[in-house]
């Protein structure tokens, strides 16, 4: 489902898929090759949404926003894990946010980074470039290579560009209209 909101209609760029329980609302711009996923909702309502290219926004995921939080920002190749919640946060390129994470409002993911499954990110927390966090309230684990970080996230947002094509190959009406 794709809904205007106060005169923002969301904008897709080139072969973006929506799965046809997924919700986009409002003041969302998404890049090439983005997909949203089955129940997942990505809520521009009251702030923007920007998401760079080759986001895959998966199942049961939500991304919303705080008034005078200012925009959700989403960079490149970044995947938001299953029923995963990112609430007025900013993430970097190359991000992996795990299954059933929490991103508070205002904080900053830095590129190449992982939050684990089941994570807690409070609300103000900035995380450096190619760390790992986990837990609940998250803290910092470990140091990545920015190696190890593209091997494992890339490769991910890759394959979930590569899903979409399979799903919109076989219903098209799955397709974004091109903005």
């Amino acid at each position: 489902m794709i809904k205007t909101i106060l005169g923002h209609t969301p904008r897709f760029g080139k072969n973006c898929y929506l799965a046809e329980t997924g919700i986009v609302i409002g003041d969302v711009i998404m890049g090439d090759n983005c997909s949203v996923w089955f129940s997942a909702v990505v809520r521009g309502d009251i702030e923007k949404i920007r998401m760079g290219h080759r986001v895959n926004v998966q199942d049961g995921a939500v991304i919303h926003v705080s008034p005078g939080f200012g925009e959700v920002f989403i960079g490149n190749d970044v995947t938001i894990g299953h029923n995963a919640t990112v609430h007025g946060a900013k993430i970097g390129d190359n991000v992996l946010i795990g299954m059933g994470a929490t991103l508070l409002d205002n904080c900053t993911i830095g590129t190449g980074s992982i939050i684990a499954a089941g994570a807690l990110v409070l609300k103000n927390t900035v995380i450096g470039d190619h760390e790992v966090w986990g837990g609940v309230p998250a803290k910092f684990i470990k140091k990545i290579t920015p190696e190890e970080s593209l091997r494992v996230i890339k490769k991910n947002a890759e394959g979930y560009v590569e899903y979409a094509r399979h799903y919109m190959d076989e219903n098209p009406d799955t397709q974004c209209p091109d903005t």
